[in-house]
């Protein structure tokens, strides 16, 4: 399964001026809003959340909240997810990846989730 989000980095970046930490707080947890160090990044955190609930097929709603996702960065700074127990075995995800780019004033995100049911199809 695979989810695709693009957002307008300024979007992001009013809404930042505005609200401040009010705003990431939103959709980030405070250890996801503390890797936040420019409105680029948030605005590619905002895609990749929107990725992972576009790839689980199931949009940000009442099935899938934006606190579900957790985002997480290695010591490269390469970007991943992790998803709560629950939900991981509700889709039977056995694997995930995460990449998060920004250029020409958007950021992209795009998440692949590879599920056991995908073997069945």
């Amino acid at each position: 399964m695979i989810g695709i989000d693009i957002v307008v980095i300024d979007r992001i970046e009013k809404s930042l001026e505005k609200h401040g930490e009010k705003f990431l707080l939103r959709y980030l947890s405070k250890d996801e809003a503390e890797m936040v160090k420019s409105s680029k990044t948030a605005a590619g955190f905002w895609a990749a959340k929107e990725a992972v609930s576009k790839a689980l097929g199931t949009g940000i709603g009442k099935d899938l909240s934006f606190k579900d996702i957790t985002l997480l960065k290695n010591k490269k700074g390469a970007p991943s997810f992790i998803l709560p127990k629950y939900l991981m075995q509700k889709f039977h995800i056995r694997s995930t990846s995460l990449s998060i780019a920004h250029d020409g004033g958007f950021a992209i995100a795009v998440a692949v989730i590879e599920s056991a049911s995908a073997d069945k199809v």
